[in-house]
């Protein structure tokens, strides 16, 4: 059990009901069309991704809060920490929809280009070494690469302020390549 960050397929996201988010899709392209938008259809890039995006929330976040209230703004913060679904395109706001998800009772949706900028700028200020952190194509690759030992193997070669607390670096590398698979597979991100 526990909490989990996932990527969502194009079935999955236009699917009615408690299997799906066509709730939530259609609640967003209502807004978006509101906002003068076009809708978001999820594009056939997501049923061609070579994988899919799973790593489960686990260590504690609370170096991770106080990395966050060092490096961004109280509203970039929010941005970051707050959304309950990403989406692969720029948004101005996050978008708050009027539809439950799976631990709230309203949908904040941000874009994972602002999640991707944030992110950027907190493994800046850890010194993260994004050349050895992995780029998820299954289930918990980066989960198990900082909790079984090979992100402390990495660390005693490559020092820094990142491996001081590598339950923040954790989170910095979680947030930053959720967005980047986001972006690059055209999907959305999503907590289960």
């Amino acid at each position: 059990m526990g909490v989990y960050l996932v990527s969502v397929t194009a079935q999955d996201w236009s699917q009615p009901g408690e299997d799906g988010y066509g709730d939530v899709a259609a609640a967003l392209n209502t807004e978006l069309e509101r906002r003068g938008l076009p809708p978001y259809e999820p594009q056939g890039a997501v049923r061609d991704a070579p994988g899919w995006f799973e790593e489960k929330l686990s260590p504690p976040m609370d170096g991770f809060d106080e990395l966050c209230r060092a490096w961004l703004t109280p509203e970039e913060r929010h941005t970051l920490l707050d959304w309950s679904v990403l989406v692969p395109f720029a948004l101005d706001e996050a978008v708050v929809l009027p539809v439950g998800s799976a631990y709230t009772d309203e949908t904040p949706v941000v874009g994972a280009p602002h999640v991707l900028a944030l992110a950027e700028r907190l493994a800046g200020a850890l010194g993260l070494p994004l050349d050895l952190v992995p780029a998820p194509l299954g289930n918990l690759e980066l989960t198990f690469w900082f909790l079984e030992g090979e992100a402390e193997k990495a660390a005693a070669g490559r020092p820094g302020p990142w491996a001081d607390d590598l339950a923040t670096a954790f989170y910095t590398a979680l947030y930053l390549r959720a967005a980047q698979f986001s972006l690059r597979h055209g999907c959305p991100m999503t907590y289960c």
